[in-house]
């Protein structure tokens, strides 16, 4: 009976206070910071001249954490130029520059190399190519209790630099939409994930409905006839600092202007 009383009180004390164990233990609103600086550490190991995008967070809910209990999970990418052939050495050459912490390391995998990395607090990293000249990286928290919610890191953030790199951003866009035939006003979103050196990597994208627009030949000019990425219906351009991605189906056409992080 001592022993029963002895073990129900050092469990309500491990409860009280250890940290979780499981990702289950771990809600989306305490790995949503998580996800966020994985981000960015991943738009610096891609450095400047390979960063495409950084997608916007998705959140999914209606998994489940147990069976008696509802989830979600969150989901962000990093879409990284990989010309064909090269897809294994660009996913290694991410996986050496991420933290020694992350145990980050390519593999075999079912359709090409795979990376794989644990980013902390049970979000897993994974990318592999795609069939257009990119690999795609997912962060992902799993299904977890949502217990606050995700929020998104600040789009913004104050000081003549950030203006700048929007003001920069803006132009891009907006001079890509005007080759296009699309509107040079178009609203746009503007994702951000927090460089580990401070700064924010950030990505204003636009995407319109379907409707005439010219090919990507016509963002040639833009690109000083010197892609970094010609495979139609892809196209990505360096103009300064800035990288511009667009893709162009029937259904729509879609925009990426992107500022990464110091490498």
């Amino acid at each position: 009976m001592a022993w029963a009383v002895l073990l129900a009180g050092l469990t309500w004390i491990s409860v009280r206070n250890d940290p979780p164990t499981v990702r289950e233990q771990r809600s989306l609103d305490q790995a949503g910071p998580v996800v966020d600086r994985a981000v960015g550490e991943l738009a610096r190991a891609a450095g400047a001249g390979g960063l495409l995008e950084l997608g916007p967070a998705r959140v999914a809910s209606g998994c489940r954490v147990t069976p008696f209990e509802d989830g979600a999970r969150l989901r962000r990418e990093v879409g990284v130029l990989a010309a064909t052939g090269d897809e294994q050495a660009v996913l290694a050459g991410i996986a050496d520059r991420l933290p020694a912490s992350w145990r980050a390391g390519v593999g075999p995998g079912v359709d090409g190399p795979e990376l794989r990395a644990d980013a902390g607090d049970f979000v897993a990293v994974e990318g592999r190519p795609t069939v257009d000249g990119r690999v795609r990286v997912v962060v992902d928290t799993g299904c977890r209790p949502v217990g606050a919610g995700y929020t998104p890191s600040p789009a913004t953030a104050a000081g003549p630099e950030t203006a700048a790199l929007t003001a920069a951003l803006t132009a891009a866009l907006t001079a890509a939409l005007r080759a296009l035939d699309r509107p040079g006003d178009t609203a746009s979103e503007l994702v951000t994930a927090p460089c580990p050196g401070g700064g924010l990597a950030r990505t204003a994208w636009s995407a319109n409905g379907p409707g005439p627009a010219a090919s990507t030949a016509a963002l040639a000019p833009l690109a000083g006839n010197a892609p970094l990425l010609d495979q139609p219906p892809v196209y990505a351009y360096r103009s300064g600092a800035v990288t511009v991605l667009a893709e162009i189906s029937p259904d729509a056409t879609r925009l990426a202007a992107t500022v990464g992080c110091p490498s």
